[in-house]
Order: C-alpha cells, then structure tokens, then sequence
C-alpha cells in the first residue's frame, strides 16, 4: 500500500474509536501530520493523535450530557466542563454584551460553540436573538439541536471545522446584521493544530460581525492553578490590531469585546 493508502488506513483507524467518529476529518488529519514521521510507528501514531484529540476536543464532551431525556437547559449546562464554569454568570454577561446595541433582532454566531447554545433562556428579553453556532464535535451538535428542537428554539448548530475559514465566512455572511461572533477558550485548541492560526481567523472574521467577543479561561479545566503569561501574543495581538470596546473579567474567563478599527 503506498503512503496516502496508508494515511487514509491510519486515519480510518483513529475515528473508529466512538469518541472521535464526530470530528471533521480534516482536524483529524491535521492532528495526524503532527505526528506521521518516520521515527514514530504506525501504532504510535495513532496513539498519539488520538492524545492530541482527547486534549483539544473530547476530554470536554461530558458523557452524561449525551443520551439524556427531557432535561431542561440548566441540567445540560450544570455538566458541560465549560458551561458549568460560566453558568452563574451567563446573566451578566451577556446584559454587558447586548446592552449598546439597539437593534431589536441580532445575530450571534458562536464559533466552537459546544453547548453554549442551551443557555439561549439566559439572553435579554428585549432582543430577538437569532442564534448559530459552528462546532467540530459533531456529538455536541447533536445534543444541541435535538434541544432546540424539542423546545421549539428558533436556533441551530453547524457541524463544521474552525479551520475552514472559507465555510465558516459563508455561514456569517448569511445572517442579518448587527453581527455578535462568540469565541469561547477556543484559541489554545486552534493553536495545538496550528500555531498562529488565531491571528488568521480574527483578521479574515472579525470585520464580518459588528462586535467580537473573545474569552480566556484563566484557570486549567482540571487544574485549578492560573494559567501563566503565555497568551498575552493573543491579548497584544487583539489590542494592537482591532478598536476595543471592552475588557473584563467573569469567573473564570477574561473577556475582550472588540470590532475591527
């Protein structure tokens, strides 16, 4: 079998396992390149992209958040690793996000959404909220449209990968503005398959939405200890290159809501 004969064999293999069948290939394979070289076996390889996945998707997932009957929005967000940290502040935060804006119907785009969808109750009355969100784990996509669609929410989640810039542009092209983009503790997975990608992402999307919303998990998900400096390239970057609206911190996470200059 000759080498793409094999790749294809070893990826096939990797998505096999349950937990990782939902993930767009072409993330798989990305994680995969890390690793196929010469000095690692086949066996090897599998292991360690498989590694890099649970990392950046599937440690996240929540199992018992999958096969649930008639739960209602809190009991979902109570067990999602990240909706759980950000639950007591969803009021908060998004009457800080939506309160300059005085269009009645606004778009949110929540890229890398998992979840977060579910805490639609949590939005400002006085809007209508026409939500979408993208994710790459296509077993939380799932979960979120089997809810909106058993509660009649007019909202919905793409399966797709943040590392198709030109899909993701379409999907935010095609909602009415005034345009919200959601990223949530998203920039370290998207650096693990591609260093530097975040700066390509927030040059190509943010002058396609009128705000941009972008979070920081200031603690490890396992760990509780604070994160070092190290994404402060990410911050400088945001300060340097967009026009600020709004800086703060909930929780665990540090917010920055900017729009292009």
């Amino acid at each position: 079998m000759n080498k793409k004969g094999d790749k294809q064999k070893l990826l096939k293999k990797i998505m096999s396992k349950k937990e990782y069948s939902g993930l767009p290939e072409k993330d798989v394979e990305r994680a995969f390149d890390m690793f196929d070289k010469e000095n690692y076996s086949d066996l090897e390889k599998v292991k360690l992209t498989r590694e890099l996945l649970k990392r950046i998707f599937t440690a996240f997932m929540g199992r018992k958040i999958m096969n649930p009957k008639d739960k209602d929005a809190r009991w979902f967000l109570l067990r999602h690793v990240s909706t759980r940290e950000r639950f007591d502040f969803y009021e908060e935060f998004y009457k800080r996000i939506f309160r300059e804006l005085k269009k009645k119907e606004i778009s949110v785009i929540d890229l890398g959404a998992g979840i977060n969808g579910l805490s639609y109750g949590f939005f400002p009355r006085n809007h209508k909220i026409n939500y979408v969100g993208v994710e790459g784990v296509k077993q939380l996509v799932d979960v979120a449209n089997s809810f909106f669609e058993k509660n009649k929410i007019n909202a919905r989640v793409i399966h797709q990968s943040l590392f198709e810039l030109e899909e993701i542009k379409k999907i935010i092209k095609k909602q009415k503005r005034p345009r919200i983009c959601f990223l949530f503790k998203t920039v370290d997975s998207l650096e693990m398959l591609k260093r530097n990608y975040t700066k390509e992402f927030l040059r190509e999307l943010v002058p396609l939405c009128d705000k941009f919303v972008i979070s920081f998990a200031m603690r490890s998900f396992f760990k509780k200890n604070l994160f070092k400096v190290r994404r402060n390239w990410a911050m400088n970057h945001i300060k340097d290159n967009f026009k600020i609206l709004d800086i703060f911190d909930l929780g665990n996470e540090k917010y920055f809501v900017f729009r292009k200059k």
